[in-house]
């Protein structure tokens, strides 16, 4: 990292907690401090999206299955003083919603979240204290059957996705600017092989998902994109 300047990756999936990942969590936390990274947020595939984690068990059993991905990405990154923090990307249909902010005691305690409306959630998620993005809005692809946008439903948008081509992300600035709303940049990183790297630039360490939170909040980074040759 440069001198003064920290930064975090806002869109990480591992390998034990998303089917579409290839990259188990303690070799993502190495790849993330090679790259000069402070921290990332791990935001696997939550239960109606691409998962890695079997649906048929107990909701306990589920939800620490799930959050196994971030305990092996945190355990290492406290080894290399890489900061880790929990998150997911809760999908609906194709429509996805990085969620930050709350943790397993708060899933545990909401089991009709697998279930309920879309709109439901993203209220009960904001309710709670939880804060959510609305990750790369104008992604097409053939399993997203239409774009949904819920502007009145999230705090903020995903402007930066690495992943995804110029005009989606454009597109997602223009969405964020005109209707107020905060934003978010990240990676959408799936493995350690990953050529564009994106997140937020800020001038001190984080120090807890609040923490993060708070500095979205109030606007006090700059969001980048890094795209390898």
């Amino acid at each position: 990292m440069e001198d003064g300047i920290y930064r975090y990756d806002l869109h990480v999936h591992t390998y034990e907690g998303s089917a579409c990942a290839r990259t188990p969590g303690a070799e993502l936390a190495d790849f993330y401090k090679s790259e000069g990274y402070a921290g990332l947020v791990v935001t696997d595939h939550f239960y109606a999206g691409n998962t890695r984690v079997p649906r048929d068990q107990p909701w306990e059993d589920w939800c620490a299955a799930f959050k196994k991905g971030f305990e092996n990405v945190k355990a290492r990154g406290d080894e290399i003083g890489l900061d880790v923090f929990y998150g997911w990307e809760y999908s609906y249909s194709g429509t996805d919603f990085l969620t930050y902010g709350l943790d397993n005691d708060w899933l545990l305690l909401h089991p009709e979240v697998r279930t309920m409306d879309v709109r439901a959630y993203l209220n009960l998620v904001r309710e709670s204290g939880g804060f959510v993005s609305h990750a790369h809005p104008f992604h097409e692809a053939g399993y997203i059957p239409y774009i949904r946008l819920l502007p009145h439903h999230v705090d903020a948008v995903e402007v930066i996705n690495a992943t995804k081509p110029p005009v989606v992300n454009e597109r997602a600035a223009a969405y964020a600017a005109s209707y107020g709303l905060l934003t978010t940049a990240g990676s959408d990183c799936h493995s350690s092989g990953a050529r564009r790297l994106g997140g937020i630039e800020v001038k001190r360490r984080l120090t807890s998902i609040g923490d993060l939170i708070g500095v979205l909040r109030q606007g006090d980074f700059r969001v980048f994109l890094n795209v390898k040759d």
